[in-house]
């Protein structure tokens, strides 16, 4: 399974169309999430159009984004991997202990809001944040995450610059 993550694409005011870089990526996804900020609705029905679409609400989505069915945070299984995401993970210090606390159950919870791309692993769980393919603040990229997972293992985690 080839699970495309996406975060903080800030739109429309950073991403008005997908970009090609990015809309490469997703021809190949199975399954997309998008940990916040997406800021309009209409990007997850466009990114819908590539593979299903799991999303949370993050701090600059309106109300058009919950309706969408974007809720706070979400637990799923993906080809037998627990899955979490939240938008805004808090502070660097104690992440891995907090997201662990918060999400008992999950092998890899996916997050967003800093624009900082990370894959960290501490206290029995794997953090990761796929960065901003459209507001890459100081990174020097545009990122993506790519999760590749087959019996119930994930076999790779990347984060894969697309500008």
């Amino acid at each position: 399974m080839r699970v495309v993550v996406l975060s903080d694409t800030h739109a429309p005011r950073r991403w008005k169309s997908c970009p090609p870089a990015v809309a490469e990526h997703l021809r190949h996804a199975d399954v997309i999430l998008h940990a916040g900020d997406v800021c309009v609705a209409s990007v997850l029905d466009e990114l819908a159009q590539y593979a299903p679409v799991t999303a949370v609400c993050g701090n600059n989505d309106g109300p058009d984004v919950v309706e969408w069915g974007a809720p706070e945070t979400v637990e799923l299984d993906l080809g037998g991997v627990r899955v979490a995401m939240i938008h805004d993970s808090g502070q660097a210090a104690g992440r891995t202990a907090r997201m662990r606390r918060r999400f008992p159950g999950a092998d890899l919870v996916v997050f967003g809001h800093s624009h900082i791309p990370m894959d960290v692993t501490g206290d029995g769980v794997r953090v990761f944040n796929p960065g901003s393919p459209t507001d890459r603040r100081r990174q020097p990229h545009g990122t993506v995450g790519l999760l590749d997972i087959s019996d119930g293992t994930l076999v790779s985690a990347r984060i894969v610059p697309v500008t």
